[in-house]
């Protein structure tokens, strides 16, 4: 199976391991001239408390869900590895429910493989606040990659 594009599905908790999915992306992307999207899927209530703070004032229904990625940490940062890399890129956002709107766009834009990060969590917290990487991979319609935050759990 040929990897022409390769998904990086981030979020706001994927500042503090950027740099490692850069690496884990640009492992698989680089050596086949793979095109990477960064997606970051957010809803209507996480935008209306960052819209300020990254320079939009339209309503969640009135922006365009592209250009909010684009400003929102990590997408920034990654752009900038990928561009330094050499790796051709392009940034997808969504506006609605983040786990169902990833794999949506896993879809659109007919990803090979998919990459997202997340937190060690017990199976007690998994169960009561629910795991967007787990929604994500078990709907995923390509084989997923999952970098795993390695902090040991207390």
């Amino acid at each position: 199976m040929a990897i022409d594009t390769v998904l990086l599905a981030v979020g706001p908790m994927d500042t503090v391991r950027a740099p490692e999915l850069a690496e884990t992306v640009l492992e698989i992307a680089e050596p086949l001239d793979a095109k990477v999207v960064i997606g970051h899927a957010f809803t209507e209530d996480e935008y209306e408390d960052i819209h300020e703070d990254i320079g939009f004032d339209a309503r969640a229904d009135d922006v365009d869900p592209d250009e909010v990625a684009a400003e929102r940490a990590p997408v920034p940062e990654l752009a900038e590895r990928f561009e330094d890399a050499g790796v051709d890129y392009e940034i997808k956002g969504a506006l609605g429910e983040v786990s169902s709107k990833v794999v949506d766009m896993a879809v659109d834009v007919d990803a090979d493989r998919m990459v997202v990060g997340g937190r060690r969590r017990s199976p007690a917290e998994k169960a009561v606040l629910g795991s967007v990487s787990q929604e994500i991979i078990l709907s995923a319609p390509c084989p997923v990659t999952y970098f795993r935050d390695l902090d040991v759990m207390e």
